[in-house]
């Protein structure tokens, strides 16, 4: 049996592990796309994993996210999570297994809370904070949207004219997003085919849903992308029309997601950003700031060169 298939096995036992770690979205996000996992045993018990994407140019090898995945990394059972040792000492070995990869780069972002993240550092590998903003307990609706600012009660009371529907589909939803993006002239990061495998296989097993915020002949405003696991809903991809921009639907549109996520049982995770315009948008729905990190090692120094021109080259095209 590969690792990949007793690792298949494995994660539909584990109910803490987050939707970006489970074999069948590790299946979605890489299609056509080479994944696989590194396991640590003992006498046949899985006590830590560790899914990857390989992706190779030129002569490279380099693990790092997949698209639209925000967590990653290390993963470990929860009976090693509870004893500090055996929890660096999974890092070790998944660290030696790493380094007979030949890559010349390593990153991946842990999820918050990992107790991966400090054995990593000690393992020399460079770790940076990040922050996602969450809302913890939804029990309470009306004290929840008390908390929210000001500016966005103004927003909902814009909104009133406004109306969610749970109908339109991911062409669709692709569709509007490219129209939203090429409003502000940017471009969509991913594909009308990434979309529609995601969603195929999310759909299937009843963890996503498409919401959109429309006027009252059905012209949809504001949309948005999510899934959800066990513990939380994660606001994955929203969409926003900048011609709509003060309809207040981009505010009714994540009221709407919270409702949904109470809907399902879980918490509501706004999935992080390092826009600081996104990130204040975020922080106004009476959400948490929750730390997670990134762990990156440069195996070869001359890739970080290679990056650093790719950038450069995506800059003057763009």
């Amino acid at each position: 049996m590969t690792n990949k298939e007793r690792y298949t096995e494995w994660a539909e036992q584990q109910d803490f592990l987050p939707i970006f770690m489970m074999p069948w979205w590790m299946d979605a996000v890489c299609a056509g796309k080479q994944w696989d996992v590194i396991l640590v045993e003992n006498d046949g018990q899985i006590m830590g994993a560790l899914p990857y994407l390989l992706r190779k140019r030129a002569w490279y090898k380099y693990v790092i996210m997949p698209q639209e995945t925000q967590i990653g990394g290390i993963w470990v059972t929860p009976e090693v999570t509870g004893d500090k040792w055996r929890t660096a000492e999974v890092c070790r070995q998944i660290k030696e297994q790493l380094d007979t990869m030949g890559l010349a780069y390593y990153y991946q972002q842990y999820a918050p809370g990992s107790l991966c993240v400090e054995p990593m550092q000690g393992l020399g590998f460079k770790t940076r904070e990040r922050v996602t903003y969450r809302v913890e307990d939804l029990s309470d609706l009306d004290a929840l949207i008390d908390s929210f600012s000001k500016n966005k009660k103004r927003q909902l009371q814009k909104a009133l004219s406004l109306h969610a529907e749970r109908t339109m589909d991911v062409e669709d939803f692709y569709k509007f997003h490219t129209h939203c993006l090429e409003g502000r002239k940017r471009k969509c990061m991913y594909s009308r085919e990434f979309l529609l495998v995601l969603e195929r296989k999310a759909r299937r097993r009843g963890q996503c849903e498409i919401l959109s915020i429309c006027n009252a002949d059905g012209v949809p405003y504001a949309a948005a992308f999510l899934v959800w696991d066990k513990h939380f809903m994660y606001y994955l991809i929203p969409a926003y029309d900048p011609a709509f921009g003060d309809s207040g639907a981009s505010a009714l549109l994540v009221l709407e997601a919270i409702k949904l996520a109470r809907e399902k049982h879980v918490r509501f995770d706004f999935e992080g950003s390092i826009d600081k315009g996104i990130a204040n948008h975020y922080k106004q729905f009476g959400s948490t700031p929750t730390k997670y990190y990134s762990v990156e090692k440069y195996y070869k120094p001359l890739f970080r060169v290679a990056i650093w021109f790719q950038k450069i080259r995506e800059w003057l095209m763009y």
